[in-house]
């Protein structure tokens, strides 16, 4: 089943993974109607991830940024393979209900009530890929390469968002205003819970 209410961006979390360090993948909701969508997120190994927020209620055509802190790993898995997994659940509520008025019982089916899931996996990576040493002339190559590399990067990424957000429903501009400061809270929460973690 697709995704009417919400567009979640990425599909799959890539987390990036380094022994006895905790890490933190971000995860953005974005509203595809004209109605308030309320959100909850669950996890297949709570006591190994931390989720703020774990639910809310994201308005008609914003957006809303989830952070996902890791615990930091004691061992490396088998194979490297991840097998945790994140259910969002979604469902549209009346003007007036807040986030204090989410509960469990809202995301259960009851008729005519559309439950939208979306099941995200999570796919580590590796903090800090090794890189060999250049030598002479190759360490201008090197930096030329990783610029270039960088800015492609980044053009993908801006392309990729700027595709993302060009949906029907999507008007970032009127909540550009009010992501910014959302952001700042998540970065402050997520310094927080890092610290917590150690």
């Amino acid at each position: 089943m697709s995704n009417t209410l919400l567009r979640i961006y990425p599909s799959e979390l890539k987390m990036p993974f380094e022994l006895r360090k905790s890490n933190t993948g971000c995860i953005e909701l974005v509203n595809k109607t004209d109605q308030r969508v309320a959100f909850k997120v669950k996890t297949t190994n709570p006591k190994k991830y931390a989720v703020r927020p774990t639910s809310g209620i994201v308005p008609p055509g914003g957006s809303c940024g989830i952070t996902i802190t890791m615990q930091a790993p004691k061992e490396i898995p088998q194979d490297y393979q991840c097998k945790d997994k994140f259910l969002i659940q979604s469902v549209i509520v009346q003007e007036g209900i807040t986030h204090k008025d989410i509960v469990p019982e809202m995301f259960g089916r009851a008729p005519g009530r559309v439950v939208e899931e979306f099941k995200l996996r999570v796919i580590y990576i590796p903090a800090n890929p090794p890189s060999p040493v250049p030598e002479g002339d190759e360490e201008e190559i090197a930096d030329m390469e990783v610029d270039h590399e960088v800015f492609r990067q980044s053009m993908i990424d801006a392309a990729s968002r700027q595709e993302y957000a060009s949906g029907p429903q999507a008007s970032h501009d009127k909540d550009a205003s009010t992501v910014k400061p959302e952001v700042v809270k998540y970065v402050a929460e997520n310094k927080k819970l890092q610290q917590e973690l150690v």
